[in-house]
């Protein structure tokens, strides 16, 4: 009797040696997983949001975490040294000043959707404006842009009224969004009597609530620039997320909230 419960005790033990060898083991050779920092322009939200799960589900070692803002603001987060591993930019202009010091990987550069700009009014549009010259009406007292210095809206807007010749007449009734969001947000309240956002942000607008009024000519095409930021920790990781925006299944969900893919050759 003695004999059988030092078996069992013994036997016990080496049980309890295996199990817990084992649990080290795999806690060992578990992959961690990996965050992935995307700073990404405020009129992508809806896009990369939906895309997030699917990339997730082909990629089960990333989890993504967006960072939606202007893009000049978040040009200006990656020079101060944010750890951001993915940048898409609304405009080309601050991927090219990125660029030109070192703060991205030019050879993951790639131009992957492209936009509209769009003038838009609250639902009654009690004024009739019809287009760019009707803002000129002295009842038409505010009219919202994104910040031309840290928006790529507001500085097609801008420049969209400069070379319509309206902009020194206009330029006092403007009041400066945050992001193109926001812009959206002024006009879906009532709270400007017209604003200036991508065609991509009208359509998601609160039911009934504004109203588009004619699409903006510009001098420069609306194209997206995306990019692996070159202080990432996981730059493959990063490419990986930039081969699933540029890939078929990117395009089409890309193409489902209206965003236009350019022909690159």
């Amino acid at each position: 009797m003695v004999l059988n419960k030092k078996l069992i005790m013994a036997i016990a033990v080496i049980l309890t040696i295996v199990l817990f060898a084992s649990g080290c083991t795999d806690k060992e050779t578990e992959q961690p997983q990996v965050t992935l920092t995307v700073s990404a322009a405020a009129s992508l939200t809806e896009a990369f949001t939906a895309m997030e799960e699917e990339f997730e589900t082909e990629n089960p070692d990333i989890d993504v975490v967006f960072n939606f803002a202007a893009s000049g603001t978040l040009r200006s987060q990656i020079e101060s040294g944010a750890p951001i591993d993915v940048f898409a930019s609304a405009a080309q202009d601050q991927m090219d000043m990125l660029a030109s010091r070192g703060f991205i990987y030019n050879d993951t550069r790639e131009d992957f959707v492209e936009n509209s700009l769009v003038l838009i009014v609250p639902k009654d549009n009690e004024f009739g404006i019809t287009g760019m010259e009707s803002l000129q009406r002295p009842e038409v007292k505010n009219i919202a842009i994104g910040n031309p210095e840290t928006v790529p809206a507001g500085k097609y807007a801008k420049e969209s009224m400069t070379n319509a010749g309206i902009w020194n007449s206009v330029s006092g009734k403007m009041l400066m969004g945050e992001n193109v969001k926001q812009v959206l947000v002024y006009v879906e309240r009532g709270e400007v009597d017209a604003g200036f956002v991508f065609g991509t942000d009208a359509s998601p607008a609160k039911s009934g609530t504004i109203e588009v009024v004619t699409s903006v000519p510009v001098s420069t095409p609306i194209t997206y620039p995306i990019a692996v930021v070159s202080s990432t920790s996981h730059r493959e990781e990063s490419q990986l997320f930039i081969d699933f925006v540029t890939g078929e299944r990117g395009k089409s969900i890309l193409e489902q909230y209206g965003f236009s893919i350019p022909n690159n050759g």
